[in-house]
């Protein structure tokens, strides 16, 4: 059966990441238009940058609960082949969905910190557009890595199922030969 221990510690680091996505949704950066008191020009003045850090620490906490199934599953692809049945089945379907989602989740949280990064960090004083990141991509980050921690548990207990039901012998499900 699958480790305990190593399901706990990814369940963690997934619901980790989850938290700091939401936290990163809620604190990224909003801009105001200012006057510049010397001379009357106006310019963006943004808050403080740190939705970008809470979103890049959750992109490595979702990246090392992944590497951590993929490991232990050794990557569905490695090692002994599993046993033909429902147990291989649903663990071939959770590997590929779980990487999807695992892609998506990724990307979202390194687009929405970067654009969010961009903005606050390197900003042209030329530019009076007061642009922010839109509303919603690090909660839909979060989604996608909430998908992303079912879909991988359910991967590698799948797979330790399937692992452990395997007998490794091929007696009695043999044809039997015998002579006329």
């Amino acid at each position: 059966m699958a480790s305990k221990f190593f399901v706990f510690g990814v369940a963690l680091l997934d619901l980790l990441a989850f938290i700091l996505a939401i936290v990163a949704e809620q604190r990224r950066s909003k801009a105001t238009v200012e006057q510049d008191p010397n001379n009357g020009d106006s310019f963006c003045s943004y808050d403080a940058d740190v939705a970008t850090t809470y979103g890049i620490v959750a992109l490595v906490f979702l990246l090392l609960s992944q590497a951590i199934i993929m490991v232990l599953s050794r990557c569905f692809c490695c090692g002994r082949p599993l046993p033909p049945g429902k147990h291989r089945a649903w663990s071939g379907i959770c590997f590929i969905a779980c990487w999807i989602t695992f892609v998506i989740a990724e990307i979202c949280l390194l687009a929405a910190s970067v654009r969010n990064a961009r903005h606050t960090k390197y900003f042209a004083p030329d530019q009076l557009s007061c642009e922010t990141l839109r509303k919603g991509v690090f909660a839909a980050a979060a989604a996608f890595i909430f998908f992303t921690a079912i879909l991988s548990e359910l991967h590698y207990l799948l797979y330790s199922k399937a692992k452990n039901n395997f007998s490794g012998s091929s007696q009695g499900h043999s044809i039997g030969m015998t002579s006329f």
